[in-house]
């Protein structure tokens, strides 16, 4: 077995893991680098492989920093099967035609204003790339085996964190390799927890709150207050989201408020996201795979204003700057890094009535952290935008576990593994991991750097 870490090895994005094994190669994740320039960068990047050697991609779930670099993948070549769970599958077409469309406006808007440094800017990928990814998926049902041929087996076991995410089991000859993917906490809003890890020779464990502990407060209380105050001073509360997961736990979130009187029942409330529109609608039919009760999730968007086009988008952003009726808007994305949340934090942040509280967690060099790191401007669509908006971080609504449930779920594999490899974290968030399994659990235990091969 060689194992190459040609993504989230020294970083938390752009998640890839190129497995060689017995003559059969596999991918597990195709995601995007984002955050620091000097990350996104590693998107333009040749592959690095043969993509026509692979004999299969295995997807753990669809965000992007998981899945974002299929069509770039199948722009190189690509032309085998994308295995992953069918929620993910459903996810995946809708988070990658939105990437795909962002790619392109980005594209244009850069040749018609002319700030791209190249003489004619070009997006990573397309549409047409995003459908031709699309039908190379392969669904597999999570729990049963599925041959990849060459002796080899898949198998994908429920990962908590995102609507059909799954940690990753491969085996062959009686050895197996485990990927945990991205893993959900114990008492996630709509996810129910992760299923207990199968035994595995070698494993593959993310670290993303590697060393951090999720407050203890109520958050859902905490956005309440948030949401009071600032309506109480006449603003209006900007969530940015993920479009799939963070902004239906968002809009749970509020409608529980609602319901028990913490927030005021007619109180506003926008989404404005076409791809979280249609994720909700993806949450509603997959409904059996959520901890959520039936009837709560038919009132997700109950007097919810959908926004769906542009033009709707752009006047509710003016009325924002002009300091109209107060209201919650949820818009992506999540760490503001694109999207129509640019909009909205353009016509708000300048503004001390408003408030913008992010949920989730906001990878170094994102909009997002700058802005929860106190920054007094940022820049958006070539412009520096003050901000006099009260910020706020609600780290406790993410999705992921944190070290103590990372830890937990590590113990309950039934032997140690020979190998433990530390993936998917920051520097100081991967090594603070390693640390803890070294000391607490005693397996042998590293963090790759990027581009590290290892034969374990």
């Amino acid at each position: 077995m060689q194992i190459d870490f040609l993504g989230a090895a020294d970083c938390v994005t752009g998640s890839r893991h190129l497995i060689d094994w017995n003559g059969r190669r596999v991918l597990l994740d195709a995601g995007l680098f984002q955050g620091f320039k000097v990350l996104r960068e590693r998107n333009w990047a040749p592959p690095g492989f043969d993509v026509r050697s692979l004999d299969a991609v295995v997807l753990s779930h669809a965000h992007l920093d998981h899945s974002g670099w299929l069509p770039a993948l199948v722009r190189h070549g690509y032309r085998g099967p994308i295995y992953s769970s069918p929620a993910t599958r459903d996810l995946a077409e809708v988070l990658l035609l939105d990437a795909a469309h962002l790619q392109e406006e980005d594209a244009r808007r850069a040749n018609r204003q002319g700030f791209s440094r190249h003489a004619k800017a070009l997006p990573l990928f397309t549409q047409a790339d995003a459908r031709s990814a699309m039908k190379q998926f392969v669904s597999v049902t999570p729990g049963r085996a599925k041959s990849l041929g060459g002796g080899l087996a898949l198998q994908l076991v429920p990962a908590g964190h995102l609507l059909g995410a799954c940690s990753v089991l491969l085996s062959q000859s009686g050895e197996r390799l485990l990927f945990s993917g991205d893993l959900g906490r114990q008492a996630d809003l709509l996810m129910p927890p992760p299923a207990n890890p199968p035994e595995a020779d070698v494993l593959l464990i993310e670290s993303t709150y590697g060393n951090r502990l999720h407050p203890q407060e109520d958050d859902v209380a905490r956005l309440g207050a948030i949401v009071r105050d600032t309506i109480g001073r006449g603003g209006s509360v900007l969530l940015p989201a993920f479009a799939v997961g963070r902004a239906q736990a968002l809009l749970l979130a509020l409608q529980r408020l609602k319901s028990h009187g913490e927030i005021p029942a007619r109180l506003p409330v926008f989404l404005d996201s076409p791809m979280a529109i249609e994720a909700t609608e993806l949450y509603r039919r997959h409904r059996q795979l959520l901890r959520v009760p039936q009837g709560e999730m038919a009132r997700l968007v109950e007097h919810v204003t959908l926004v769906t086009t542009g033009a709707q988008s752009q006047r509710l952003a003016r009325s924002q700057q002009a300091g109209r009726l107060p209201a919650v808007i949820i818009s992506a994305s999540g760490m503001a890094t694109g999207g129509r949340v640019l909009n909205h934090l353009k016509a708000m942040a300048p503004d001390p009535r408003h408030a913008i509280v992010f949920a989730g967690f906001q990878v170094g060099g994102s909009r997002g952290a700058l802005m929860v790191g106190g920054a007094a401007d940022v820049k958006i669509h070539g412009e520096f935008i003050p901000i006099r908006a009260r910020v706020e971080h609600l780290s406790g609504l993410s999705g992921h576990a944190d070290a103590d449930e990372l830890m937990a779920w590590l113990r309950h594999l039934p032997r140690p593994p020979r190998q433990t490899y530390v993936v998917h974290g920051e520097p100081e968030a991967a090594d603070a991991l390693r640390q803890r399994i070294a000391r607490e659990l005693g397996w042998a235990v590293r963090v790759p750097p990027q581009g590290g091969r290892f034969l374990p």
